[in-house]
């Protein structure tokens, strides 16, 4: 009921807002700036209604997966472990690349420990 109370609120302030604009609009000094407002202050006043209508519809969309959701299966977990491939530094390879190559492999062998 507070929800649909300050959604309600929000509307007749913007609204109010709104009109506020087209006066100022519409006296000698008023710019399209003005007018644009006009348009923006309704919009704003319904953004609260609309993000209740959105947060319901995802809690229904939400209730009907877990709903429909197939029960889970309990799947003992397999630990596989792989021996890295080690391949010598080939002659041609940079000293600096051969290094990094050196210290990434040092690296991943820390990782697996």
């Amino acid at each position: 009921m507070g929800i649909a109370v300050v959604c309600l609120a929000s509307l007749v302030v913007c609204c109010g807002l709104a009109y506020w604009q087209w006066e100022r609009f519409s006296e000698a000094g008023g710019t399209f700036q003005n007018l644009g407002y006009v348009f923006q202050w309704p919009l704003f006043g319904l953004f609260p209604a609309f993000m209740v209508w959105r947060m319901r519809k995802l809690a229904a969309q939400r209730k009907a997966e877990d709903a429909s959701a197939e029960p889970v299966v309990d799947v003992p977990e397999q630990v596989v472990t792989v021996e890295p491939v080690r391949t010598p530094a080939h002659d041609d390879e940079d000293d600096e690349l051969a290094a990094y190559n050196r210290y990434l492999r040092e690296l991943h062998a820390r990782d697996q420990r």
